[in-house]
């Protein structure tokens, strides 16, 4: 038996204390005041280094109370997209968070309930951490975010990024979410924008590509040649960033999360992402407001009722997890670009409704109706492909 120093006991242990799981933590800390509840975190600073964004439309204004006191950078006038043939300014506002300001509004709220160290061990209601220490828990939520997505069929959204000191204002007043007048790359290639400051900008560099190594080196020298061809002198890198994420469009949710596996599980690691984008951040508020409501729950009850939220989640994703299908199988590399262009040439609602997972059944006619950006027969073909 361990010693009492080495052992600790809360209602709830949430592993991980990335996105989903620190939003979970703040959620059942709102409704629950009083609920003992630790977060394990292995780093030594809360979600990571990340930049994560959201469209207004992507969280429903009554839940915004979870995310508003993490947004750093809010900018009211909406977005711009840039392709060869056409730019749009879309006005819905758009909100990015940083690691930094997570970290410390988890650690504001949650105090000495912050617990760090590696889980090398799980169960519905008890963590082993390397350092010896346990944790007795009355549920357990693994939120420690990747999962085995070897046994899913992926595409991957992959990405450097790097907050970049100007020596003269860079001039732009909104977000650029995708320039893809940019040379394409690796699939289909587009640079992110977001003006942080006036003489600051985050610059990240995206590819949708079939393989998920990441060029880190290379892609940082287009990011210095895409400032010198915006104008820009450089004074410092500020930040970078790096991230690859699936782009799941075939695999089965039993073989990512067997239903003998009896832990709860958040995040990326319960498969709660959307599957044509990858972005995470509207399904992670959606859980855990869930958790919150459904608490208090043991730790088998908690991943009954987790397993099947998440499989409902991914049945619902199966017309994206279709046109990931169709991009990445039936659309050539060079070419990806084109599905994007007309995609964003389509009404400002239809296009939140995508990104926030909630297109309707008249949105998803209309995306793949009309002249399609894909060969019809590559596309049939694609389709008819069991996998």
């Amino acid at each position: 038996m361990p010693s009492p120093s080495n052992s600790l006991s809360c209602d709830l242990a949430i592993v991980g204390g990335g996105l989903a799981g620190g939003l979970i933590a703040l959620a059942v800390l709102k409704a629950h005041p009083d609920a003992r509840l630790l977060l394990v975190e292995r780093e030594a600073s809360m979600g990571g280094n990340h930049v994560w964004s959201f469209f207004d439309g992507d969280v429903r204004q009554a839940d915004r109370w979870l995310v508003d006191p993490v947004v750093a950078y809010r900018w009211e006038g909406g977005h711009d997209v840039r392709f060869p043939s056409f730019n749009r300014t879309l006005h819905t506002p758009y909100n990015s968070i940083t690691s930094a300001k997570f970290d410390a509004h988890l650690r504001d709220v949650l105090g000495d309930r912050v617990v760090q160290g590696e889980a090398v061990a799980l169960s519905p209601g008890a963590v082993k951490l390397a350092d010896g220490r346990e944790i007795a828990a009355a549920s357990v939520i693994d939120a420690r975010g990747g999962g085995d997505l070897s046994v899913l069929q992926c595409g991957w959204q992959k990405f450097v990024g790097q907050t970049l000191r100007l020596s003269a204002p860079h001039g732009l007043a909104r977000p650029v979410i995708m320039d893809a007048s940019v040379e394409q790359i690796d699939g289909y290639r587009f640079v992110y924008l977001l003006p942080v400051s006036a003489d600051e900008i985050f610059v990240e560099d995206t590819y949708y590509s079939n393989g998920s190594d990441l060029p880190v080196d290379a892609i940082r020298s287009r990011i210095a040649d895409y400032a010198k061809t915006q104008g820009w002198r450089v004074e410092q890198v500020v930040h970078e960033e790096t991230g690859v994420l699936p782009v799941v469009h075939g695999g089965a949710f039993d073989a990512f999360w067997p239903n003998t596996d009896p832990v709860a599980r958040a995040g990326v690691r319960g498969g709660l992402f959307h599957p044509m984008t990858g972005y995470s951040l509207p399904d992670a508020v959606a859980f855990a407001l869930h958790i919150a409501d459904k608490w208090p729950l043991d730790g088998a009850s908690l991943a009954i009722e987790n397993r099947r939220w998440a499989n409902a989640h991914w049945a619902s994703g199966g017309y994206y997890r279709m046109l990931g299908k169709m991009l990445f199988r039936a659309a050539e590399p060079a070419a990806r670009y084109r599905i994007f262009e007309r995609f964003y040439r389509l009404s400002p609602a239809l296009i939140q409704r995508f990104y926030a997972g909630r297109s309707t059944a008249c949105d998803k006619a209309r995306i793949l109706c009309g002249r399609p950006p894909v060969p019809i027969s590559s596309a049939l073909k694609t389709l008819l492909t069991r996998g």
